[in-house]
């Protein structure tokens, strides 16, 4: 992969870290757990990643005896999801995605030691319709030596996210009075609430079913340059909006 697709894969919002580790309480599925009865590693990873968007779990180096050439690191994607790419630019690694996109493979092809340094990236792509704050059932990660003999195995926790929400009034650096109209769009039924440069709450509203919203200030907005900031919750997940640089009254717009 060249320099741009990395900084594209690193741009992506949601990771997670896949290590040796005991599993998180409830973490796992009985299919994921299976393996560790008879193997001392235990792999584990999380992503968070809004409808219709890429995310990456990523498999951080891991310990326990040495695996040689030809060994296999296996995700199967959960449930409504699809593995899109296998980012990682490392010399000694081979990644390939199915066809269908249920699962994705990186085979140790000339790494000296492999799966012991750097990550192992997976991009998987949520269903647009999935609703935020879900979790998608049946993600497995399993590594095997050259034989196909499984030597450690687990799972992944990938949450559906939730979008950014988008700010369309006011206009970002025109004088505004006191109390002016603040609106935007937002995955439908997320509370929205807007906060100032200060983090103090300037109003709130629900996004309706088409996604739009609207609330104005109650207390005025002091005189002067300030930011807005929406932030949308929903089931349990969060995300903010860029923030806009507002003027109230005559003053000129911060620079």
């Amino acid at each position: 992969m060249n320099r741009s697709s990395r900084t594209a894969a690193a741009a992506l919002t949601a990771a997670g870290i896949l290590a040796g580790a005991a599993w998180p309480t409830g973490g796992a599925s009985a299919a994921a757990r299976a393996p560790a009865a008879t193997h001392d590693r235990v792999l584990w990873g999380a992503a968070t990643i809004p409808p219709g968007r890429d995310g990456i779990v990523e498999a951080a180096g891991l310990t326990g005896s040495a695996l040689g050439a030809g060994s296999t690191l296996t995700l199967s994607a959960p449930a409504g999801a699809r593995v899109t790419g296998v980012p990682l630019d490392a010399p000694g690694y081979r990644g390939t995605v199915a066809a269908d996109g249920r699962s994705a493979v990186y085979t140790a092809v000339s790494a000296e030691r492999p799966w012991r340094a750097g990550t192992f990236p997976f991009v998987l792509v949520v269903p647009v319709d999935a609703v935020p704050g879900t979790r998608l059932s049946g993600c497995v990660l399993r590594l095997a030596d050259a034989d196909g003999t499984a030597r450690a195995a687990g799972g992944c926790q990938v949450t559906v996210g939730l979008a950014e929400p988008a700010l369309t009034r006011p206009e970002p650096g025109v004088p505004l009075g006191a109390r002016p109209v603040i609106a935007g769009t937002a995955h439908p039924g997320a509370r929205i609430t807007v906060s100032d440069r200060d983090g103090h709450e300037v109003c709130t509203d629900t996004a309706g079913s088409d996604g739009r919203w609207s609330c104005a200030p109650g207390p005025a907005l002091p005189a002067g340059p300030n930011r807005l900031q929406a932030t949308a919750v929903l089931n349990g997940v969060s995300a903010s909006s860029e923030q806009i640089q507002i003027t109230v009254g005559n003053a000129a717009p911060a620079r």
